[in-house]
């Protein structure tokens, strides 16, 4: 009848006993199961002593280490959390562990991160010892590999406690007799050896069990005491300690505080990386914020040595922990984004998210500077929704910020928010700001980054508002003052040229990009020339082939180009120059005040530095580059607009020429900007010779080379003229500027003609083709004694032509 009325113990224990673990076998009372908490679904383990099955003393040994496990708490102690006894079995729950056996019997750890796991391990287990021995006055009786258990953070955890007992607590017998035979074979010689009791201190059996785990760890299961005498597979800081733990005389074995303490100074076994981490994250708390900002300085560059399960389960909380409710600050950043890299998505979502979204939210600027350099470490983790939402409304203000070097950051972190960024985000907010950036900002660097990055992101914006933005945008930057800045404006035209349509490739890029071609800086030029000529190859191949039209306008209305990654790989030295010298100096805008003073002091042919002065120069203003002109891919072949094409930007400025100005500009004050910004560090007394270069005069003769001359016939005075070329007639259009003159032609060399000429005007023509071939000739007799007085030596800058050129 009581039993109607009796409860069942077993519905109020709060775990769920799943399947049994092996590797405890015959060596314990207990069997290992694994469990589950009701609710939470948390994995634990379950300890089970079966009543029906194992003797009274059995029993009454499993409830005396029950009490003992419930009593002791330390770090390296398993970890207790519940129980429940019924008539048929006995539950202890513990955190979840698997037997060290089976641990290193799976293991797959190799080199250096076994050697580090296995030294933490022993260290855990030295230090549970010294604890039980020194601290709590008793002895363990039961160290070996099946008493040590191992939980997901890779942490070694002593259980076992069969045989605990007090030291001292039976004289007579200091060493108990272990009811299971399989564990005999770990008991200390003294035990059968009557003599050597006297000798036996409160730590000499342990210290036995120690170096039977320490031999067992690099070896195996232990299968006879013989055996320990095999130390090959020891490592050599640990031989000599080794031997001092399976001494037969009890008195000669260690202490293990004495253990910690030797073997934790330099060169000792325990003194390694991960132990140093690990003790240092068990004390942060008290560690004062030097030696934290010290300690996360440094992490980083280890983890790829730690074991995965212990940066994970054991590193990465108490990083999030500092985080939270430290001081640990910004330092902690890059060591929890490399860890987060090996979490799976939904515990990236659930752990490290949320402190990214907290981070955005912070004031301080280094925290924010950090973040923004890190972003392609974490975004690919983060939400549409979440960046739009939390993160990009945080971001945009440092569009804003009065320091320049997170504005700077905030333009470059564009690119990797782009494809996450909505409609609105992308094509209103950002292209508000890059508008402001690239037309206001101070700082050359940021004005030149804020061109890279709309070229990069031109794919992502929705193609009516990048039809609308990108010549525009480009355009202007080619005006700059900045160097770098109007050479970014030309690589941007040229690395998303599928996006423009063919006419306005005609009507506005190729007017833009002709002056140019005269621009002071050598690098500017190249690739003024090298752009142009690609515009004009696609112009050229519609004009023979009509039909080609709409395959080079496909991309210009879609919102996935087929030409993927044009953007993707021009002009990153703009992207990831750091330009820490450049913030550290004045901007090239304050440097343009102290301009009259360099232009007033020198003739304006003695205005261009020697070419060492400009590699100085432009390496501390920003990371200014060469082109390489690599011709192997075909400047008019539109499949080839690439990196290979347009020539990789090198950060070295070994190679950077400086252009001379041409004697006629030299009144002038043109580029003031670039005068003041080079006045600073350019010395006036390295001024030298300028060596022409027979590479560039073969790349960039007259275009009477390339045009053939002969074939022009002089237009009207009138604006919608018709040139003949041989026997076609091609107009020119009203816009153009008939007095951009290219190798000295004159307006005066060209005749018009009549649109409607007939037979009767025969005699004319030939005589305006017979006029037209004496010019033809005196012009060609005029290059080559050009050519000849420009190969006769080097020419000093400054030196002017005194001999008026031949009139025509």
């Amino acid at each position: 009848m009581w039993s109607f009325f009796s409860r069942d113990p077993t519905k109020d224990f709060p775990y769920e006993v799943l399947d049994p673990v092996r590797g405890l076998d015959d060596r314990s009372v207990w069997t290992l199961h694994k469990g589950k908490k009701r609710g939470t679904q948390d994995e634990v383990s379950i300890f089970l002593f079966d009543v029906g099955k194992n003797s009274e003393t059995l029993f009454d040994i499993a409830k005396a280490s029950l009490k003992k496990l419930k009593t002791m708490r330390h770090p390296s102690l398993l970890h207790y959390l519940d129980s429940c006894e019924t008539e048929k079995f006995l539950y202890v729950a513990t955190e979840y562990v698997e037997p060290l056996a089976t641990h290193i019997e799976n293991m797959k750890l190799e080199g250096q991160q076994r050697d580090l796991f296995l030294a933490w391990g022993i260290f855990q287990i030295t230090r549970a010892l010294s604890f039980f021995n020194n601290d709590g006055n008793m002895k363990h009786n039961n160290v070996c590999l099946y008493s040590v258990f191992v939980t997901l953070a890779g942490e070694w955890k002593l259980g076992g406690f069969e045989f605990l007992a007090a030291h001292g607590q039976d004289s007579t017998n200091p060493i108990p007799i272990k009811i299971l035979p399989a564990l005999e074979i770990y008991d200390p010689p003294e035990k059968k050896d009557t003599t050597k009791l006297k000798s036996v201190t409160k730590c000499s059996s342990d210290m036995w069990g120690l170096g039977c785990l320490i031999w067992e760890a690099f070896n195996g299961p232990l299968k006879t005491q013989p055996a320990l005498k095999t130390v090959d597979l020891i490592p050599k800081q640990l031989c000599t300690l080794y031997c001092e733990l399976v001494s037969a005389n009890p008195a000669s074995r260690p202490n293990p505080a004495d253990i910690i303490t030797r073997c934790r100074k330099m060169g000792g076994y325990f003194k390694n990386d991960l132990i140093d981490t690990m003790l240092f994250l068990e004390e942060i708390q008290i560690k004062d914020k030097v030696e934290k900002a010290k300690f996360f300085s440094t992490l980083s560059s280890y983890l790829d040595n730690f074991p995965e399960a212990v940066c994970i389960h054991k590193i990465l909380p108490q990083l999030l922990t500092a985080f939270h409710y430290g001081d640990a600050g910004s330092a902690v950043l890059a060591p929890m984004f490399k860890l987060g890299k090996l979490l799976q998505d939904a515990e990236y979502q659930k752990q490290i998210v949320p402190c990214v979204v907290k981070l955005f939210a912070s004031n301080d600027r280094t925290t924010r500077s950090r973040l923004l350099q890190q972003l392609d470490q974490f975004i690919m983790h983060l939400h549409n929704a979440t960046v739009n939402d939390q993160i990009f409304p945080q971001v945009v203000h440092g569009f804003l910020d009065t320091n320049a070097i997170i504005r700077e950051q905030t333009v470059k972190s564009i690119v990797h928010l782009a494809p996450k960024l909505n409609y609105n985000n992308i094509n209103v907010e950002v292209l508000r700001h890059f508008a402001r950036l690239q037309s206001k900002d101070d700082q050359g660097g940021i004005r030149t980054n804020t061109t890279v990055c709309l070229g990069k992101i031109a794919t992502h914006l929705h193609p009516q508002i990048r039809q609308k933005v990108l010549v525009s945008a480009f355009v202007r930057a080619t005006r700059d003052s900045f160097p770098p800045a109007r050479q970014a404006g030309v690589l941007a035209l040229a690395a998303t040229q599928q996006y423009f349509l063919l006419a306005e490739v005609a009507s506005r890029i190729l007017p833009a990009l002709c002056p140019l071609t005269a621009d002071p800086e050598k690098q500017v030029r190249d690739a003024a020339f090298r752009t142009i000529k690609g515009f004009l190859g696609k112009l050229e191949k519609v004009s023979e082939d009509p039909s080609l039209k709409e395959g080079m306008e496909a991309d210009v209305n879609t919102a996935t180009p087929s030409l993927s990654n044009a953007a993707a790989t021009w002009a990153g030295w703009a992207v990831t120059a750091v330009t820490a010298k450049f913030y550290r100096s004045h901007s090239d805008t304050a440097r343009v005040q102290h301009a009259p003073k360099s232009v007033l002091s020198k003739p304006g042919s003695l205005e261009q530095p020697s070419s060492s002065s400009m590699s100085t120069t432009t390496s501390s203003v920003t990371s200014m580059t060469s082109l390489e002109h690599s011709e192997s891919a075909s400047d008019y072949d539109p499949e080839h607009w690439d990196m290979t094409a347009w020539g990789e930007i090198d950060s070295s400025a070994a190679t950077t020429g400086a252009s001379a100005k041409s004697p006629g500009s030299s009144g002038s004050a043109q580029q003031p900007a670039l005068t003041a910004l080079c006045e600073d560090d350019w010395d006036n007394d390295e001024w030298g010779t300028l060596q022409e270069q027979p590479t560039a005069e073969a790349e960039l003769v007259s275009p009477s080379e390339t045009w053939n001359n002969s074939s022009w016939v002089e237009p009207m005075n009138n604006a919608n003229a018709t040139y003949v070329r041989g026997s076609r007639l091609e107009h020119r259009p009203a816009h153009q500027n008939s007095g951009d003159s290219l190798a000295g032609w004159e307006d005066g060399e060209f005749e018009p003609i009549e649109e409607n000429a007939d037979e009767n005007n025969a005699s004319k023509m030939d005589e305006l083709r017979r006029k037209r071939e004496e010019r033809k000739l005196q012009r060609q007799r005029e290059m080559e004694a050009r050519r000849s007085a420009r190969g006769q030596g080097p020419m000093k800058l400054g030196t002017k032509i005194t001999t008026p050129p031949p009139p025509f």
